[in-house]
């Protein structure tokens, strides 16, 4: 661990596992973790291997790429890859033993190409467009897919392993296409019942699905937001989920300023009295939105600083007010984290740069860039680094 950065993503990996145990309990199903994106930026592979200790009995992610990257980190589980170019390296998807999820027949031949070349058989899923009109097997080449589909698994160039789908309206749990999706991936399934290829493992639930729709649990629920604490229907309940991530730093500078004087770029904030300003060292390069420029709180010993002035790349600024707010250079500062992560007021949470920019936290905690030290605690197999 670097201990001379500027910036930690400190990673609670016990609410991980906590997270998984919360999302299996609440779907009553077997749970797929995915860690796309190097795991929502916590780090594919600490937050991998503790969802995989955790119960977890398979990983998603979109590229291949991400999962061999995983296998080279000795993590044996089942990984599932569902997002191609034709340019895939489904070669060595196959000799890494990966389960790749095809979205059309001209993938589903390419995969078996590369399969016939390396003389192995290959593990694939498929996943279907049951509505979403995004990734998967467009409706009018299903029956073209299901007939290569029984026929490589004949040849033994493939092996079905899972079928799949994602759904539109998950985070409006009692939307009809919900219910209508799950319908039309239990048709495919039961279409390849019929050819003679029955999937092992079928999957539709995402985070919002896992968590109040069990009906649609299906063989195993496939979250990645609910999987690092964070609910994709606040409007409903946190859960009983922890998030994992708090992103915090150290003041690195404190200076004194008139009334009167400009901060940062453009002085579109105005000292209206004498006060003290702390300098924090992070900015948009490490995914603290610009948008948040004048509404960005940072917690400094049980205290809520507002941000004043522009957002830079590197570097932000808040007021401590005229007798400088008992801060220190030096004094840990929160950017966001568990609401309850410290005592005093709470700490700013990703949920909440989401409501003031108008997106989502799934967003917000996926831009955390990598000059963030990641580092890791409460480790379930006490293999923390601190």
């Amino acid at each position: 661990m670097d201990s001379h950065a500027n910036l930690y993503a400190t990673v609670d990996l016990g609410a991980i596992a906590h997270n998984v145990g919360v999302l299996r309990d609440r779907s009553g199903a077997d749970v797929i973790a995915v860690v796309k994106a190097d795991g929502y930026a916590h780090g594919a592979v600490p937050v991998g291997r503790t969802a995989l200790r955790a119960g977890a009995i398979a990983l998603g992610v979109a590229q291949i790429r991400e999962a061999r990257a995983l296998r080279a980190a000795g993590l044996d589980g089942h990984l599932i890859a569902w997002l191609h170019t034709t340019d895939a390296d489904f070669a060595g998807a196959i000799t890494d033993g990966i389960d790749i999820a095809v979205s059309s027949p001209r993938q589903l031949a390419a995969v078996v190409q590369a399969a016939r070349g390396l003389g192995r058989t290959a593990t694939v899923s498929v996943k279907l467009d049951t509505g979403l009109a995004r990734s998967g097997v467009a409706p009018d080449e299903w029956d073209a897919t299901a007939e290569a589909i029984a026929a490589a698994s004949a040849e033994g160039a493939i092996s079905l392993h899972g079928a799949m789908c994602h759904l539109a309206f998950g985070d409006v749990p009692e939307h009809p296409l919900n219910s209508l999706q799950g319908e039309r991936l239990d048709e495919a399934v039961a279409d390849l019942t019929r050819r003679g290829v029955t999937p092992e493992l079928v999957h539709i639930a995402n985070s919002p699905a896992a968590l109040t729709r069990p009906d649609l649990a299906r063989d195993a629920v496939r979250p990645g937001l609910s999987v690092y604490g964070y609910s994709p229907v606040p409007e409903i309940g946190d859960f009983g989920l922890i998030p994992a991530m708090t992103l915090e730093t150290r003041i690195s500078l404190i200076k004194r300023i008139p009334a009167g004087q400009g901060v940062s770029y453009n002085h579109t904030w105005v000292a209206p009295r004498n006060t003290f300003l702390g300098v924090v060292p992070a900015g948009y390069a490490d995914g603290v939105p610009r948008g948040l420029s004048g509404r960005l709180g940072v917690h400094v010993n049980g205290r809520v600083f507002p941000s004043v002035g522009r957002i830079c790349m590197d570097q932000l600024v808040i007021d401590l007010g005229p007798d400088g707010g008992g801060v220190a250079e030096g004094d840990r500062a929160i950017l966001f984290g568990p609401a309850c992560a410290s005592a005093g007021e709470p700490v700013p949470t990703a949920t909440d740069w989401a409501d003031a920019t108008g997106t989502i936290d799934y967003e917000i905690i996926s831009r955390v860039g990598s000059r963030a030290v990641r580092r890791y605690v409460n480790d379930p197999a006490g293999e923390s680094d601190e």
